[in-house]
């Protein structure tokens, strides 16, 4: 069967926006916000797969329609304060003054007698990236339009990062019409948070993307599998919902491999039924648990592993005792990988994993510790 509605790979935008309604309004809300706001600045924190990426070509699209002036979402990089100045160019173009030519030398004749002068584009002179952002939003703003900058995979101590937060922040000085996003890791967020340059963003809002719900997952398969005309059991959709655990990239992946794994006919047996649960399984085993292992130590990753002996929550005591540590040494790498958003705290004195699947490939991977 052709999957013309699920699209299980990274920064593909889906038809449908599943249960983030109340975000959306959110942004919109912050959109109508006078300048200098807390609500123009957005720090939007998920984990890889929480559809961050999605949320932010949303936004994009919901300012545009408001006449607003947008740089798309630009992922963190050397070379992103020119590509935001770029897209902010092409996007605003018929806002932005163009440059005067001016005479440098060569021919021309004037009235029939010969000259030595030529007329070439007027050269800017090297100016700072701060002030030519500047500039550029100040001359969109004086047309009655507003700027937006969404920025991806915000990265802590990266210099590009700060240039762009510097200049935004004086820009929110001077009283200009502008609004920021930067989509990151919890435990990214939380290091540019703390980067002493740029402490002014502590104030602004907040967004942790939680996990679907499971009956809009639900509803959003039976909808889905409707439009495709795949036969799919009542059964089927909740335990498929179940499956996903909340995560938007999991929800996709178990969707399109149910879509291609049906019969000619659109039909899906229990055997293929399970066969698409566990090729999703082992996708987001390898594109989302793996990668969120590597940026941490050796020791967070002892903590995880002494989590795996319980198959819901664990007690921070019996962590103490497995790891033979004090409470301090557990509280303190419990903090640190709830910042990371790789676990969270169930009830007082206990965490549990945040990750669909990565106990399992912790026990699998880590078998001998």
């Amino acid at each position: 069967m052709k999957d013309t509605i699920f699209v299980p790979a990274f920064g593909n935008r889906p038809r449908n926006l599943v249960g983030r309604e109340e975000i959306l309004r959110m942004f919109e809300s912050g959109l109508q916000s006078p300048p200098g706001s807390r609500e123009r600045a957005i720090l939007l924190l998920g984990q890889r797969g929480s559809g961050k990426t999605v949320l932010l070509l949303e936004f994009a699209e919901m300012a545009q329609k408001m006449g607003m002036v947008v740089a798309s979402p630009t992922v963190v990089s050397k070379e992103m304060p020119e590509r935001v100045l770029e897209k902010l160019s092409a996007a605003g173009e018929k806002y932005l003054e163009k440059e005067k030519a001016k005479v440098t030398g060569g021919t021309i004749s004037v009235l029939g007698f010969g000259g030595g002068v030529e007329l070439t584009p007027n050269e800017q002179p090297s100016r700072s990236f701060a002030w030519r952002l500047t500039d550029t939003c100040s001359k969109i703003n004086k047309h009655g339009k507003a700027v937006l900058m969404l920025i991806d995979e915000a990265q802590a101590s990266n210099e590009e990062l700060r240039q762009l937060i510097v200049a935004y922040q004086e820009m929110v000085g001077a009283g200009l019409d502008v609004f920021i996003v930067l989509a990151g890791l919890p435990m990214t967020i939380s290091s540019v948070l703390n980067d002493h340059v740029l402490t002014f963003l502590n104030r602004a809002s907040k967004i942790t993307l939680p996990p679907l719900r499971i009956n809009d997952i639900e509803a959003y398969y039976r909808d889905s599998f409707s439009q495709l005309a795949i036969s799919v059991s009542d059964q089927m959709i909740v335990s498929a919902a179940k499956e996903t655990f909340g995560s938007p990239y999991l929800m996709q992946l178990i969707g399109h491999y149910i879509t291609v794994g049906a019969g000619e006919d659109g039909s899906v047996s229990k055997v293929r039924f399970q066969t698409a649960i566990e090729k999703a399984r082992e996708d987001f085993i390898n594109d989302i648990c793996q990668t969120t292992l590597a940026p941490l130590s050796d020791q967070d990753i002892v903590f995880l592993v002494s989590m795996t002996k319980d198959v819901q929550s664990t007690k921070i005591a019996d962590i103490i005792s497995r790891l033979k540590c004090t409470s301090s040494y557990a509280q303190t790498y419990k903090r640190r990988l709830i910042h990371a958003g790789v676990i969270e705290q169930k009830r007082r004195g206990e965490v549990s994993f945040a990750v669909p699947y990565l106990r399992d490939y912790l026990i699998s991977a880590y078998a001998d510790m």
